[in-house]
């Protein structure tokens, strides 16, 4: 039996520590395999491997060792060194152009994924192109998403958000510039930030915030976001760049409306005024418009929502990615 390792070298949650913990266990249960993880900043739930077992079997069993991060990749290259039969795959997670040095760490790769067709560009080494999927038990909408924003102790009957680390980059600021003169207009609507944000970061954001600070809310980071997704009706998602971001599928996987800056990957995920809505990155006049259209009219939102469930089910579930890289890992061992 194959041994697929997924390391895991990162003090920080982010999103490649939300992939690991979706795609694994589809692995688990969908691949003939056996498939574990390495490091720390895991749920506990996974299925691990330490050290000396994973050295030990490295030197007899087809191993594969899935990188994510240049350590990790760096740390499979020392454990080829040890199993002739060790195979190493690299994900790249974003679409910014890589520096040289990770470049030379690519290479030595057997074999590389990119998410998008954006990133797969911007890596300019031949890789294969699968996109991340989610827990489709996890991220669901709610039997009620009144109740659901209600628990969330905002206030107001809707929710309208942002999900992710607030940086300037992310595009927060863009957010509350935009509903800036909107909430005096919409009372029964609460605009809130969920992520990390700190020093700089968080000083900035509350400079933003001035004069709306409670109608604006700073959520902090969450550990368990599902009930983020099921209790807010709108995800604003108003980044200026990303490779890849699971945001956008769990939000609508959970029925949220999304609002999403046109990055060039999302018209294969998302349908213009029927699963969600574009606008320019950077342009808050759209944006605003958009939101003011929907603020006003909460069940277009919705019904929004619940189209882009439904094209979630049908095609986002982390199981087609298990599939996809199970097939990978194959090939690699020539299986």
């Amino acid at each position: 039996m194959t041994l697929i390792v997924h390391p895991h070298f990162h003090k920080r949650y982010t999103g490649v520590t939300r992939h690991v913990e979706t795609v694994v266990p589809a692995l688990v249960k969908g691949s003939n395999s056996e498939t574990r993880v390495i490091g720390s900043g895991l749920s506990d739930g996974l299925p691990r491997i330490t050290w000396p077992e994973l050295l030990r079997r490295a030197r007899s069993e087809p191993v594969v060792w899935h990188a994510h991060r240049n350590n990790e990749l760096l740390a499979g290259l020392m454990l080829k060194l040890l199993g002739r039969n060790v195979r190493l795959v690299f994900t790249r997670h974003t679409s910014m152009v890589p520096s040289g040095f990770t470049r030379l760490l690519a290479r030595s790769a057997d074999a590389l994924v990119s998410l998008t067709r954006q990133v797969a560009e911007a890596f300019a080494l031949p890789s294969t192109i699968i996109s991340h999927g989610v827990d489709l038990a996890r991220f669901h909408p709610p039997e009620d998403r009144d109740e659901a924003w209600a628990r969330l102790g905002q206030g107001g009957r809707f929710g309208v958000g942002v999900i992710g680390r607030v940086r300037k980059e992310k595009g927060q600021g863009d957010f509350i510039e935009a509903v800036r003169p909107l909430v005096s207009s919409y009372p029964d609507w609460q605009a809130v930030l969920v992520g990390l944000a700190k020093g700089p970061d968080l000083d900035w954001v509350n400079g933003l915030r001035s004069g709306i600070e409670g109608r604006v809310s700073l959520a902090g980071e969450q550990s368990v976001i599902e009930p983020w997704y099921r209790g807010l009706t709108i995800l604003v998602h108003p980044s200026y760049s990303e490779g890849y971001s699971l945001v956008h599928v769990e939000a609508m996987a959970s029925g949220c409306c999304v609002v999403a800056s046109k990055l060039p990957y999302l018209d294969t995920l998302i349908e213009d005024g029927r699963t969600g809505f574009f606008f320019e990155p950077g342009d808050v006049k759209a944006l605003r418009e958009l939101l003011d259209m929907l603020m006003r009219e909460p069940e277009r939102a919705r019904q929004v929502g619940r189209n882009a469930a439904e094209e979630a089910r049908r095609r986002c579930g982390v199981e087609h990615e298990a599939h996809a890289l199970d097939d990978l890992y194959r090939m690699l061992l020539g299986r």
